[in-house]
């Protein structure tokens, strides 16, 4: 996952849940009307056969789509389901994922608000570090949120490309544009009537 223009790119993380007689159409609309770099396919649990299912439903719409899927930590199960990598949820087993899935395989990790966490994750050899929450509400649970001069030290210290996620709205994606390289955008469009509209919402607080 390479960032070749100097705006963010679009990064879409599934619902935990996807409904695999609807979703796969959801997705479809999203990526006919977008330019996305990368899906995350982000089931939680360990039921490997749930996991099977709803890879199965979505690589096809990616891979037609010419776009890269990667899953939630289930790096062993990567290969098997022909996705393209793995999203971590921290900055453990960045090399154990590397070593299972190979050079060319997508292996990126989710750092919280933690600059440290990030570093570490850039030294293991993770292609993308991610950041978030952005914004109040988000994921961690204890109210910390990564805050924009973080994304700001980030990009003008360090290469690895950044991934901005968690509560992203217009005032947040027009903020963090100019400092990060990704906005990784889940529950901001899945929870509307029309994803393909809400992402052009957010798209168009980048400057596009």
């Amino acid at each position: 996952m390479t960032d070749t223009s100097e705006l963010p790119q679009l990064y879409l993380v599934t619902p935990t849940l996807p409904d695999p007689s609807s979703f796969p159409d959801r997705l479809a609309r999203v990526l006919d009307g977008a330019e996305i770099a990368c899906v995350r396919l982000a089931i939680q649990g360990t039921d490997e056969d749930a996991i099977a299912r709803a890879a199965d439903a979505v690589r096809p719409v990616c891979h037609d789509a010419d776009v890269a899927l990667v899953v939630t930590d289930h790096f062993k199960l990567a290969e098997r389901l022909g996705l393209d990598g793995v999203h971590l949820s921290g900055p453990k087993n960045i090399r154990a994922a590397r070593k299972a899935l190979g050079p060319d395989a997508i292996v990126g990790a989710f750092c919280g608000a933690s600059r440290h966490d990030g570093l570490n994750a850039g030294e293991a050899g993770a292609d993308y570090v991610a950041f978030g929450p952005v914004g109040g509400g988000g994921v961690l649970g204890d109210g910390t949120v990564a805050e924009h001069d973080l994304f700001a030290w980030w990009s003008e210290m360090i290469e690895l490309p950044v991934v901005a996620e968690g509560a992203l709205d217009v005032t947040a994606i027009r903020s963090l544009a100019p400092v990060t390289d990704f906005f990784g955008i889940g529950d901001e469009i899945w929870r509307e009537d029309d994803p393909a509209a809400a992402l052009a919402r957010l798209k168009d607080a980048m400057g596009v």
